[in-house]
């Protein structure tokens, strides 16, 4: 039986660290070994533990995650990295590729998402061994690179993601569901889908509000970091 891939996740918010965890191991073939929330904690981990992946994210407090891949390089570890950020910086993108970085992933993200990366990365370190010539080497490059964003749930759009996420970062103190369906122009129970959505990935938290009468609404928040 194969091993499975070790993945060290590096985020610094707690939250988003727990979410990512569960992600991996929902993916087969795949182990979270542990999780640092600082690029110390993460150079610490690596040097006592084996490590196949670190999903890595770029914003930490004490590092840049390429600053931490380079040095991690010259310290001689071969781990590769899949990059978490909510940067769109392509030169950043094209920095990390000489640093090992084999994927990035796009704040905020599915489930779906990762596991589309992870599962093509699995079939990259998979590919072991000397290539029998060009199309055997294009082969292998080929799995990593996506045809495309992983599908959202179904009834959710991902320009409508987008705002909806905007608008719950920009709110200070979170919004319910019906603050969030105005500002948006959306319904209540639409609002509430994408809000739980994500929850689900870990970029939102939420909490009951109670009021003077009746059950109490649902206040979202932005999960800070993220």
């Amino acid at each position: 039986m194969t091993d499975p891939i070790r993945v060290l996740v590096v985020e610094d918010d707690p939250v988003a660290a727990d979410a990512h965890v569960l992600y991996v191991g929902r993916v087969p073939g795949f182990t979270a070994v542990g999780k640092a929330h600082t690029g110390a904690e993460a150079r610490r981990a690596l040097d006592r533990m084996k490590v196949d992946l670190l999903l890595l994210d770029l914003h930490l407090p004490d590092v840049h995650g390429l600053q931490l891949a380079r040095s991690l390089r010259a310290a001689g570890h071969q781990t590769d990295v899949i990059a978490v950020t909510s940067a769109r910086d392509l030169t950043v993108v094209r920095e990390g590729v000489s640093l090992g970085v084999v994927q990035y992933v796009l704040k905020p993200f599915t489930f779906a998402t990762l596991r589309d990366r992870l599962i093509r990365y699995a079939e990259f370190h998979a590919a072991a061994g000397e290539a029998s010539g060009q199309d055997e080497v294009d082969r292998a490059l080929a799995t990593l690179r996506a045809p495309g964003p992983a599908a959202l749930p179904k009834g959710l759009s991902a320009p409508t993601l987008e705002r909806v996420t905007r608008t719950l970062r920009d709110a200070e103190d979170g919004l319910t569901a019906t603050g969030v369906a105005e500002a948006v122009g959306i319904s209540r129970i639409t609002a509430r889908r994408y809000l739980e959505h994500l929850v689900d990935a870990g970029r939102a938290a939420r909490s009951p509000q109670y009021g003077q009468v009746g059950r109490p609404e649902l206040h979202y928040r932005w999960v800070t970091g993220q």
